[in-house]
């Protein structure tokens, strides 16, 4: 079979408009999740009995299921649970994106903070700090530094997850992709394309974490 180029440009605006659509919810449900793994990550490293154990429950929920029967989950079973609310399948990726990625951001935050040396915490108590102040001014930012890769491979991997929202009617670019093929039976291009897109989304994202951890001289 022969690559036909021809059959790749008519379908760039919907393609386009698809990686829009991926970029969106990558975005919005990352945003959310790093609050949540953060919370969760300190809850887990330095909390209290109770606040860690919800923490635990919560990670372990979402890390031993697969992120299409979270998204099925949210989307078709928890208005049945809840009569009163209604998700549309835009709400129900970002949701999904979000409690996904905070469950592994938070074994990356905690991971990170308490890889950080037990001298730091007590020079800054010694200091006159309080314990928040501490954990605030001294270890958070000691564990961004280390944070930084692994979170930016979470994010890569987020955005690539956002393919599986195709299961609920997602307009993402997969969906787009699908979409085209039905029309066009062009399957070898439009995958192509595809693929090329979403390569180049995460090469973009990994150059700029590449430029951020060298200007925080991560080693």
């Amino acid at each position: 079979m022969q690559f036909d180029w021809s059959a790749i440009w008519p379908s760039l605006p919907l393609l386009l408009d698809g990686a829009k659509m991926t970029l969106l919810i990558s975005v919005l449900g990352l945003l959310g999740g790093v609050v949540i793994g953060v919370f969760a990550g300190f809850a887990r490293a330095y909390g209290g009995w109770f606040s860690s154990r919800i923490a635990l429950i919560f990670i372990e929920l979402i890390r031993g299921t697969p992120i299409v029967v979270q998204v099925m989950f949210i989307y078709f079973a928890l208005p049945m649970i809840l009569t009163s609310v209604r998700i549309d399948p835009f709400a129900a990726a970002v949701v999904t994106i979000m409690i996904n990625s905070g469950a592994y951001i938070a074994e990356i935050t905690r991971g990170s903070v308490l890889s950080i040396h037990n001298g730091f915490r007590e020079a800054g108590l010694a200091l006159g700090l309080s314990r928040r102040d501490t954990l605030r001014y001294v270890i958070a930012p000691l564990a961004l530094r280390r944070m930084l890769p692994p979170l930016g491979n979470q994010w890569i991997i987020s955005i690539k997850d956002t393919s599986l929202f195709i299961v609920i009617g997602v307009a993402e670019l997969t969906r787009s992709g699908q979409e085209i093929i039905a029309g066009n039976f062009r399957a070898l291009e439009i995958w192509s394309a595809v693929a090329v897109i979403y390569l180049f989304i995460t090469l973009v994202l990994s150059f700029i974490l590449r430029r951020l951890e060298r200007r925080l001289k991560i080693i």
